[in-house]
């Protein structure tokens, strides 16, 4: 049984959520993180795991309450609905200081890593010769990851599906970011712009009584490409926690020693100082995506210009990065000690 949740309870979890789904639309930041750091992704892979054949025997015989109970549905339902609503509006005001303010977006969360790493490994002393050799690992995977080239976009539906399930691994695995590999896999923008921007069209025109996207044919192949994405999302949630809780189960200090080398190695990605490089045709055009967009064929870092006050004001987004971090930390003690 879990223990009943207080109405401040259930409202963070809610934040949690909406925190989740805001850090897996950006590249190179992972939900999961969020939920190691918030003292609840144990609890979130085990209750993906009761996404099983008895719970779905359970739904079928219309027995819903002991569906709700086996499966930790509160805890579920108000995490998904707090990263449902994120896309519809957090990761909107996100997209909006990306595309101005690109820098400080990156040094904030490049300060969030940092913190996350330190809140990760500070209370992990069980390095030896085991998990040593599984830190180095994954801190050399979460380096080659960062220095991987993006693909062309593609909009094959087993691909489509195929994306669906890696993507998810941004909320099931603390430092892999779902959206940084859909950039590699060159279908972030199809799958995270695009089809997300015509979901809420289309939701807004439903609610106005506006049913014309279905004349509409680029619409409709855009919703079908996104019910695709969802239908390999949902199948990546329920076999990667399958996996993940046998994983954390037998072998939770190797799999910690992983984590804080991968989201180590990972940092490359977040490096805030970074010029985008755009691909181009032999006489030096841009190439466009669909969409009119030029295609990113990598990043080139470079070190910042202290004598500069936009790098002192992305420094300043670096430590409130990491502030943010420790505050986290110093709630979840205090929250503790009240119990």
């Amino acid at each position: 049984m879990h223990r009943p949740r207080t109405l401040l309870d259930r409202f963070f979890l809610f934040i949690k959520g909406l925190i989740m789904g805001a850090a897996n639309k950006v590249p190179g930041v992972s939900g999961g993180i969020v939920a190691f750091v918030g003292g609840f992704y144990e609890e979130f892979i085990y209750s993906l795991q009761k996404v099983n054949l008895k719970a779905f025997k359970l739904l079928f015989n219309g027995r819903f309450k002991s569906f709700y109970r086996y499966t930790n549905g509160q805890f579920l339902t108000l995490l998904i609905a707090g990263m449902l609503f994120s896309y519809f509006s957090v990761s909107k005001l996100l997209d909006y200081f990306l595309e101005r303010k690109e820098l400080f977006v990156w040094a904030t969360f490049f300060g969030m890593i940092l913190g996350s790493i330190y809140y990760i490994s500070k209370d992990f002393n069980q390095w030896n010769k085991k998990t040593i050799p599984a830190g180095i690992i994954g801190l050399l995977i979460g380096i080659a990851i960062s220095f991987l080239n993006p693909a062309k976009e593609n909009d094959n539906l087993f691909f489509i599906f195929f994306c669906g399930i890696i993507s998810v691994s941004g909320m099931t695995l603390p430092g892999l970011s779902g959206s940084f590999i859909l950039i590699l896999l060159g279908n972030y923008v199809l799958l995270l712009v695009d089809s997300v921007n015509a979901l809420y069209d289309t939701l807004s025109e439903v609610f106005q009584g506006d049913f014309s996207f279905v004349d509409n044919p680029k619409r409709m192949e855009t919703l079908k490409i996104l019910t695709v994405f969802t239908l390999g999302s949902a199948t990546g949630l329920v076999t990667l926690s399958h996996l993940l809780g046998y994983v954390l189960k037998h072998f939770k200090t190797i799999a910690t020693a992983v984590i804080i080398g991968f989201i180590t190695g990972s940092l490359g990605v977040l490096w805030p100082w970074k010029r985008t490089i755009f691909k181009t045709d032999v006489d030096g055009t841009f190439l466009l995506d669909s969409n009119g967009d030029k295609v990113i064929q990598n990043y080139e870092r470079y070190w910042p210009d202290i004598t500069l006050m936009e790098t002192w004001a992305a420094i300043f987004f670096i430590v409130l990065g990491i502030f943010v971090l420790l505050a986290l930390d110093w709630y979840g003690k205090n929250r503790k000690e009240r119990k």
